[in-house]
C-alpha cells in the first residue's frame, strides 16, 4: 500500500488532512495536548505508525518503539462519541485522497478495526 498510494507524502497529507479537522472537533480536541506543537507531534506519531504499517520505513519502532496502540490509548476516554468522531474525520481525509478505490477500502476497513479496538469506554 505504502508504495501504490505514493509513499511519505501521502501519509503526510493524509495525517495534515485529519489533524486539522480534528484541531476543531470539541468531542476529540480535549484528548489531545493544548498547543499546537502537542498536536503536531501527534501527528506524526500517527504519520509514522501508518507509514510503517502500510509498508514504509520502520520509522515509528525506530523512534518510539513497538507500536501498542491498546495500551498507548488506555490514558484516553475513548468511548462511541470519540471512536466515531475519530472514525468521520478519518474517512473524510481518505477519501479526500482520491484513492483507487479498492485501496481505499483496504483503508478505511483498517481504521475501522482500528477504532473499533481503540475504544476502551462503554457506551453511556
Amino acid at each position: 500500500m505504502y508504495d501504490r498510494v505514493g509513499g511519505h507524502e501521502f501519509f503526510d497529507d493524509l495525517t495534515r488532512r485529519f489533524y486539522d479537522s480534528v484541531a476543531s472537533d470539541q468531542v476529540l480536541r480535549p484528548l489531545y495536548p493544548d498547543d499546537a506543537e502537542g498536536l503536531e507531534r501527534a501527528r506524526v506519531h500517527l504519520r509514522d505508525f501508518l507509514v510503517q504499517y502500510w509498508g514504509g520505513p520502520e520509522t515509528y519502532n525506530e523512534t518510539r518503539g513497538a507500536p501498542r496502540l491498546r495500551q498507548r490509548h488506555v490514558p484516553f476516554a475513548i468511548g462511541p462519541a470519540e471512536r466515531d468522531a475519530w472514525l468521520t474525520h478519518m474517512t473524510e481525509a481518505v477519501r479526500a485522497a482520491g484513492m483507487r478505490p479498492l485501496d481505499e477500502a483496504q483503508m478505511i476497513g483498517y481504521f475501522n478495526s482500528a477504532a473499533a479496538a481503540l475504544t476502551n469506554r462503554p457506551s453511556p
